[in-house]
């Protein structure tokens, strides 16, 4: 459908920044005790470890800096927070409390094939390493 790829990489920026924001809020109530969340005790592992990750990850892929990795990195995260601290309980995320932790991995898999979209942070310096490459 034509008029759907018209505006594909604009509601494809607006699922990383969306996706991205959330995730580092979470990561950001963790670390620093905020949002009615309790913080996370410093290097303690993995909780401090996975919020500093939600954090600056989240934040990466929100401004669309080095997103694919970023993502890639998320994504993993959340399957290994999935498979360890929620699988143990029950089979299916809706019974293990999971669904967060399995959509957040499979929204970060698909931010990391599908790129940035517009307004990324990597689109504005590109023309610029361009223009001195060709100097």
């Amino acid at each position: 459908m034509k008029v759907l790829e018209r505006y594909q990489k604009q509601v494809i920026a607006v699922f990383r920044i969306v996706i991205g924001f959330l995730f580092a809020s979470h990561g950001a109530a963790a670390l620093f005790g905020a949002l009615g969340t309790k913080q996370v005790e410093a290097f303690a592992w993995p909780s401090w470890w996975a919020a500093a990750i939600q954090f600056a990850g989240g934040a990466l892929v929100l401004i669309g800096l080095g997103t694919r990795y970023a993502a890639l990195l998320c994504s993993g995260s959340m399957a290994y927070a999935y498979f360890t601290v929620h699988q143990v309980d029950a089979l299916l995320p809706v019974q293990n409390g999971g669904e967060k932790a399995a959509l957040f991995c499979f929204a970060f898999l698909l931010i990391a094939f599908l790129g940035n979209g517009a307004w990324a942070v990597e689109q504005r310096a590109a023309p610029q390493r361009a223009t001195a490459a060709a100097e």
